[in-house]
């Protein structure tokens, strides 16, 4: 028997004897003992001859006795039924060959709500006091086959009819609006409407007690926000960008929203921040729901755009679907890009398009690696795939399509994708097919261009500088290790010089070009101090390293406050990972740093902050005599943002600013600045006697709870143990969510290791473990030996998937010393899987970049000088 079947073991994608049509899906969850039961119906195509048919299914158990398959008026029994637990697929085999045509698959089978947030799952909540359960499905990637057996690859596309036998009292919602319901008793039997053409990982059911708040389209389509009961109020904002958003996709896509509802729904634990299943998209709390009284500005932007992102997917994803998770990114960068798009358009004040460069950054820094990946990444098992949902497929993804955008042109540009849309619609699409319609409509060669960027990983450092009138370029892969790869791409290069009126662009293919810009340089003014800016508003995924001379006319022009906030921003960003990198001093990004003491926008502090965060460690590294001069010096300047912002919210002041006074407090709180902790503490004690103080409100919060933490150690408890009281009373998941990011920042190490182990407990959701993992400079050894002890019970807890790799990358990523790294392949050298393999060999990489950082700062000669004229100057 054994041999018949392996001939489909190890194989990476199903056997395509058999392709399904329909699926008839009839599920019975049971929520107190959480297990289900369900019978399916799969209409097939039988395209060859074949005694077998070979479909996914993984932790069911699927009765031989009812598999049969019916044909033609001919009922053909199932032999023997295999399940291959290790390839998660099913293999049926019959006494005789199917005929080929149509025909139909009949089985029944029963499996477990795991707790494990994928599959078919359970997820808790309290309703008047009491603990319950609701049944939720989570299939991306490849997870509906623990659910029902099925082809559970995105290009077999079916419809589905979906029946449910659930508790009378109970919502229960699928992807259709509902045809009929029947209540025998205390048991309702739900039949939805039968689905468009669809993939399984868009399948999604949930049951449990909501509450919801509903609206319609201006087409009329019934949108509505479902969460736990009591919690309704916080829909609205949700419901009200998801009512605009749709009909403006409608338009950019010069296409309808193709079902008759959609429902968006708030899950307790839920390991995404949110899945876009057609017509019934699922959130974290976090992501779904907005309090007007205790979210923070961050939180509101946070619902918007994932909330863009989502229905985004609705056409890029659901109606179009990339053909194999190869071209995952072709969903996830194209709809991150469209939900900053959409985002834009409903709330033009938030200057999203500037906070793009955050994911843009976040995609560079992953790039830097040499153990990243190219955009499109080969995969041979579902194993591998949950990996590649990181930075590479959504933010370098966006990046590169912003750049094509700007290189085409929009309105060329959104023509190409309406065709695209038109051309796959309920079907399945591969990058190259994208490329080829935009290639037809915009008549530039946009499948060579892009390949440079899909096909390849990493991207080009471009180092520029004047020589005779012409500019020289020179392009080299950047790695953030300060070796140089040997990758080489189509760089769409843009410049202006002296101003925004003066400006160039062209397409750089060699190794190295040189520019005519004497046109350019004698259309300017200012000979002496002319600036040269390339990148212009960072369109373009790529670095640039400008020469000393260069350089110091940028820091004046950055100083005169002639740039624009995105090449600002561009600047500073470079030159942080080029000294990171070794190719520049610490000293130079330092002078660079304290040219932008005056900066008023959000964005370019934001990254500023975040970049001090990492200096400043860096420097407690390799030069510990210095580190209370860089501490000083970080908080001079940030002052002046500071104190131009106040403590209190100004009426009418921009969202932006509200969200940009907590981070500076924050940062001057980390750096120990103690007026601002002695503040902070002040309002927390207000607040602890009266939560709807009018002194803390939602976008101070989290700056405050670090403030407190700062002053907790082993003989002064208090501020820990009150933070844990506010975490014990509330129920909105993003107060818990600051509560943990904040106590990981206190300072004591016997504290963090509580901070850990409470991490661990039944009172944080495991979805939430990770917020806490950021641990402070100090903490850092605690955290590592404290996850070598608990890894086998974090491993069992979390299983594969990406809350585990980030217990590995949140705490093994800020060592720097080489003796470390070595520790850590060490310890990994016997536990390591596939599905972790990845995200530690770039931690690894991490450490490795850190201590080469390290060692560069030890050997620079005037740093101390540098940074204590730097601490101590006067403004």
């Amino acid at each position: 028997m054994e041999k018949n079947y392996d001939q489909f073991k190890g194989q990476s994608r199903l056997p395509k004897f058999a392709v399904p049509k329909r699926y008839d899906l009839k599920l019975k969850p049971d929520l107190v003992t959480c297990k289900f039961v369900g019978a399916v119906d799969i209409s097939l195509d039988v395209i060859s001859p074949t005694k077998f048919i070979v479909l996914n299914a993984a932790e069911l158990s699927v009765d031989r006795k009812a598999v049969h398959f019916k044909s033609s008026n001919k009922v053909f029994e199932a032999l023997e039924v295999g399940l291959i637990e290790e390839d998660e697929i099913l293999v049926v085999e019959f006494g005789e060959s199917l005929p080929v045509g149509l025909g139909v698959l009949s089985m029944a089978f029963e499996g477990t709500l795991n707790d494990r947030m994928k599959g078919f799952y359970r997820s808790t909540y309290e309703h008047n006091g009491e603990k319950r359960n609701m049944a939720v499905t989570q299939f991306e990637p490849a997870d509906a086959r623990r659910c029902f057996p099925c082809w559970d690859e995105p290009a077999c596309k079916a419809t589905f009819k979906i029946t449910l036998e659930v508790p009378s009292e109970l919502v229960a919602l699928s992807n259709m609006p509902v045809e009929e319901e029947k209540v025998t008793g205390n048991l309702k039997t739900v039949h939805y409407q039968e689905s468009p053409i669809m993939s399984t990982y868009l399948v999604a059911i949930v049951v449990g007690l909501f509450d919801y708040v509903e609206d319609h389209t201006s087409d009329g389509i019934p949108v509505r926000v479902y969460c736990q009961v009591g919690k309704a109020n916080q829909g609205n904002f949700a419901l009200h960008v998801a009512v605009k958003t749709l009909p403006l996709f409608k338009e950019y896509f010069a296409a309808p929203y193709s079902l008759p509802k959609l429902d968006m729904i708030a899950i307790p634990d839920f390991a995404a921040g949110a899945m876009e299943n057609y017509g019934l998209v699922t959130y974290r709390e976090t992501a779904l729901l907005y309090d007007d009284k205790h979210s923070a500005a961050a939180n509101k932007q946070r619902v918007a755009t994932v909330v863009a992102h989502e229905l985004a997917h609705q056409w890029f994803g659901n109606l179009v679907t990339m053909e194999w998770w190869t071209h995952l990114w072709l969903n996830e960068g194209f709809a991150t890009w469209v939900s900053y798009l959409a985002t834009d358009s409903l709330f033009p004040e938030w200057k999203i398009w500037t906070q793009f460069l955050e994911e843009a950054t976040e995609g560079l820094r992953l790039d830097g690696l040499a153990e990243s990946h190219p955009i499109e990444v080969d995969i041979n098992h579902a194993g591998e795939i949950d990996e590649i949902f990181d930075a590479i497929s959504y933010r370098k993804g966006a990046s590169v399509i912003r750049m094509l955008q700007s290189y085409l042109g929009p309105e060329s540009f959104q023509r190409a994708l309406a065709s695209y849309i038109k051309r796959y619609a309920c079907s399945n699409a591969k990058t190259e097919d994208l490329w080829s319609v935009l290639q037809e409509e915009s008549g530039e060669p946009v499948n060579k261009l892009m390949n440079s960027w899909t096909k390849q990983q990493g991207y080009p450092v471009v180092s520029v500088k004047i020589n005779d009138q012409k500019l020289e370029c020179e392009q080299t892969q950047f790695l953030l290790s300060g070796s140089h790869g040997d990758g080489q791409w189509i760089v769409p290069l843009t410049l202006c010089c002296g101003s925004y009126k003066a400006r160039k662009s062209f397409l750089m293919q060699e190794k190295s070009e040189a520019l005519d810009v004497k046109d350019l340089l004698c259309s300017s003014s200012s000979k002496g101090n002319l600036w040269i800016k390339v990148n212009v508003e960072q369109t373009g995924f790529y670095r640039v390293k400008y020469d000393d001379e260069l350089s110091a006319r940028l820091r004046y022009a950055i100083e005169s406050k002639v740039l624009s906030t995105n090449d600002k921003y561009g600047i500073l960003d470079d030159s942080y990972a080029l000294s990171m990198a070794c190719h520049q001093s610490l000293s130079s990004l330092l002078a660079l740093m304290a040219s932008f003491r005056e900066e008023l926008d959000y964005t370019v502090l934001s990254n500023l902050i975040s970049i001090s965060y990492k200096v400043s460690r860096i420097v407690a590294e390799a030069v510990p005599d210095l580190q209370n001069h860089i501490k000083l010096f970080f908080i001079n300047l940030f002052q002046f943002s500071a104190e131009r912002l106040g403590w209190d919210p100004k009426e009418g002041e921009s969202h932006l600013d509200a969200m940009l006074r907590g981070e500076l407090l924050n940062a001057l709180a980390a750096f120990g600045h103690d007026e601002t902790i002695n503040e902070a503490i002040r309002r927390f004690h207000i607040f602890l006697d009266d939560r709807n103080t009018a002194v803390l409100p939602p976008d101070l919060r989290k700056a405050v709870y670090v403030a407190v933490m700062q002053r907790v150690n082993k003989s002064d408890r208090s501020g820990f143990e009150a933070l844990l009281r506010i975490y014990r009373e509330t129920d909105l998941s993003q107060e818990k969510t600051r509560i943990l990011g904040a106590l990981a920042s206190c300072k004591d190490p016997e504290i963090i290791l509580e901070i850990l182990n409470f991490l661990l407990c039944s009172e944080v959701r495991s979805q939430d473990c990770v917020f806490g993992l950021a641990v402070s400079f100090e903490g850092r050894e605690t955290a590592w030996k404290w996850l070598k002890e608990k890894w086998d019970h974090i491993h069992k807890t979390f299983g594969s998937g990406f809350l585990l790799t980030r217990f590995i990358s949140a705490t093994v990523s800020p060592f720097s010393s080489y003796e470390k790294a070595k520790e850590v392949e060490e310890f990994f050298a016997s536990r390591t899987k596939p599905y972790i393999a990845r995200t530690l060999k770039q931690s690894i990489e991490r450490v490795h970049i850190n201590a080469n950082w390290v060692q560069s700062i030890q050997k620079e000669k005037n740093l101390s000088e540098a940074v204590t004229e730097l601490a101590y100057r006067k403004y």
